[in-house]
């Protein structure tokens, strides 16, 4: 490796598990620099967690390899699990416990030394302190997802592993909890996070999309709507209706057409062929035709229609 080079956290190559006779991650490769914050959008059961966890030596795949944090995630896993923070989709403490019985139980796992202290340092930080002794299972959503997060990094670890995070928590409560993570980026901490929320794939460094078991595409979350090949019209106005989202998905050039309320995401890989649909169209005068560059819910609507589930009836196992 040269000086230049970035550390990495984790390279794995040819990832692959299979449950049932279904193969859920179909192998998956990957490499996440350290420090990074790294996204996983799917829909659900699209095999995100299953491929955090084995790329963390919390799951052993039936195919592939690769290190994690330096250390082998066939070989040396307890290593890795040591080094890991893992805060699950659901909230996973003990609700008949106050929130400092919670963290100093997590503390005792770890036979972390100077509890009292650390406890008190971490309440202050996430600011619990004042709910020390409140019985976790009366916090509100965003105040469990505050305990949960300080639970899993207690004990200090480089890499933290976020199964959706934010799911059910208000605007603000998910505001608040990016603003910690990327803290705890900025102090070196490598996280990877799985999410469907568009809005939280921007606040990564690197995403990947991952449907029934495959890697969609990867890389910087400005940059994937271009490696597509999407182009886009918006359309508005009074004359979008349902008979013309039905005669748009009828045009050649046309991949993909997406309502988004009152607006239309009329988008296709053949730039040429879209130009005319939006010319001829825009010319009758009852909507507006804009270009527009297409989003990360673009591209994701567009390579979710490209890929066959391999969880569907029939699906070859």
């Amino acid at each position: 490796m040269t000086g230049s080079a970035a550390p990495v956290a984790i390279a794995v190559r040819g990832l692959t598990k299979r449950f049932g006779g279904r193969t859920v991650v179909d192998n998956f490769d990957m490499t996440v620099p350290r420090g990074s914050i790294y996204g996983f959008l799917g829909p659900n059961g699209s095999g995100k967690t299953t491929t955090i966890r084995m790329m963390c030596g919390l799951l052993t795949p039936d195919g592939g390899g690769g290190t994690c944090l330096g250390f082998d995630i066939l070989t040396q896993s307890l290593q890795i699990r040591e080094r890991v923070g893992y805060m699950t989709q659901r909230f996973s403490l003990y609700e008949d416990l106050t929130v400092r019985e919670n963290l100093d139980f997590i503390a005792r796992m770890y036979r972390m030394p100077r509890r009292a202290e650390k406890l008190d340092r971490t309440l202050a930080s996430i600011g619990l302190a004042d709910r020390a002794g409140q019985l976790a299972g009366t916090l509100s959503g965003g105040w469990k997802q505050r305990l949960a997060l300080a639970a899993c990094m207690i004990h200090e670890p480089e890499l933290l592993l976020l199964d959706e995070p934010t799911a059910g928590v208000d605007p603000k409560a998910r505001r608040d909890f990016w603003d910690e993570i990327h803290r705890l980026s900025d102090r070196g901490v490598t996280v990877l996070v799985s999410t469907h929320y568009m809005d939280e794939a921007v606040q990564c460094d690197h995403i990947a999309y991952i449907a029934y078991g495959r890697k969609l595409i990867s890389g910087q979350p400005h940059r994937i709507p271009a490696m597509t090949g999407l182009s886009m019209w918006r359309v508005e106005g009074p004359g979008v209706t349902a008979a013309l989202e039905a005669s748009l998905r009828a045009e050649p050039g046309v991949s993909q057409v997406a309502r988004f309320g009152a607006i239309l995401h009329v988008a296709g890989t053949d730039r040429e062929a879209l130009d005319r649909v939006a010319a001829r169209y825009g010319a009758q005068g009852d909507q507006e035709w804009t270009r527009e560059p297409p989003g990360l819910e673009d591209a994701f609507i567009h390579l979710m229609a490209r890929i066959p589930d391999n969880f569907a009836e029939g699906a070859r196992p």
